[in-house]
């Protein structure tokens, strides 16, 4: 049965990009490694890890002085860290946080082939470089899983009782979920979150897209209805599944999601602070109208403009995409905090929303139509 589950697993498609979007080299003067076509920058560490299937990862740590949380972000299935960087770079600075990317086996500059239980091992191991080269703690986590990211960010978090939090970015129910709408767990599925979910003791928060057509929208909502600890969750109305990053009440609902558990002592729940309350997106008027957010745990008046900023020499034309790109016509609105960690973290993140939608519009970055495809061929 063993072989017969893996021979079905294996029909799974993993997409990784091909050829990978960028190449590591060794910068003489420093002796670091880095990743090549982008500014090498002192904060961020280009790192290798060892997995226990013997896989060899490659993973960005990027550091943020002001930060006391680090995030772990597990990227989709058409992604590699070389596309997410400048994106990592944006999250890094606007949520005030540390952040560790890392690409799976497979992906990117990784060696092996991608699996199921390889992406297992990857997290894990990017998690233990964590632990024992940064010395982060594990109250100190919050890992952030992005569609097929969700199965290891999942996995992870039931062998974490301790980890701060979870970020479930357009997550699947289950691989065969996907597909067909079965109402039960077969042997042979794989990233099996409906069953993890009830085991996970941390704060949860869900973000998905009304208009996601490759993971409906019914797979985040039932993980948060599933979820312990909830956090009130983001349906971003008109939202696709490439596309929620551009989005201005998305990197909005993620800082005060940040600050809430930033507020927290260790080993609290968010149920402690405050009644629960569903965010629905279909306040776009308010957005641009400037109006104050009501959610709960605001860090301060949020104030916005439309505008739209572009930025030359990113890598779009070598990026692989599958889905098709916003529309030229859809302008950003920056969001901007009243109270900024420092001045200097506050320079930075106004321009943050504008960063984001062209670093996102430009690598195409759709994660999971690889579902697609025939993924559980009879």
């Amino acid at each position: 049965m063993g072989s017969a589950t893996s021979s079905m697993a294996a029909k799974f498609a993993f997409f990784p990009p091909d050829p990978p979007s960028y190449n590591i080299f060794v910068d003489e003067p420093t002796g670091k490694m880095r990743i090549s076509d982008v500014h090498p920058r002192e904060d961020v560490d280009v790192v290798k890890i060892n997995t226990k299937k013997g896989n060899e990862i490659v993973a960005l740590f990027i550091k943020n002085p002001s930060a006391s949380l680090t995030v772990l972000y597990s990227h989709g299935n058409a992604a590699d860290i070389g596309q997410m960087y400048h994106v990592f770079s944006e999250l890094s600075v606007y949520l005030g946080v540390n952040l560790m990317g890392y690409d799976y086996s497979g992906y990117g500059q990784s060696t092996g082939k991608p699996s199921e239980q390889d992406t297992y091992a990857d997290i894990e191991a990017a998690y233990k470089c964590l632990e024992d080269t940064y010395g982060v703690k594990e109250e100190d986590i919050i890992l952030y899983g992005q569609s097929v990211g969700s199965g290891p960010t999942l996995d992870l978090a039931t062998r974490l009782p301790h980890v701060r939090a979870v970020v479930l970015h357009s997550p699947i129910l289950s691989g065969l979920r996907v597909m067909y709408p079965v109402k039960k767990t077969f042997w042979f599925d794989i990233y099996k979150n409906i069953d993890k979910m009830p085991l996970v003791n941390s704060p949860v928060l869900v973000i998905h897209g009304t208009e996601d057509d490759v993971v409906d929208i019914s797979h985040g909502k039932q993980l948060w209805e599933l979820s312990k600890d909830k956090y009130e969750p983001l349906w971003l109305k008109g939202g696709n599944h490439c596309n929620l990053e551009l989005y201005p009440e998305y990197l909005r609902h993620l800082r005060k999601f940040i600050s809430a558990i930033e507020k927290l002592p260790r080993h609290r729940n968010l149920t402690e602070l405050s009644p629960l309350k569903t965010v629905d997106d279909n306040d776009k008027a308010r957005s641009s109208s400037g109006k104050r957010d009501k959610a709960r745990w605001s860090t301060g008046q949020l104030r916005e403009k439309s505008r739209r900023s572009t930025e030359n020499g990113e890598k779009s034309s070598s990026r692989s995409s599958t889905c098709s790109r916003e529309k030229s016509s859809r302008k950003l609105s920056v969001d901007r905090s009243g109270k900024a960690r420092n001045s200097t973290d506050s320079d930075r993140a106004r321009n943050s929303f504008d960063r984001l939608g062209d670093m996102v519009r430009s690598v195409g970055l759709c994660n999971v139509d690889c579902m697609k495809p025939a993924a559980f061929e009879a």
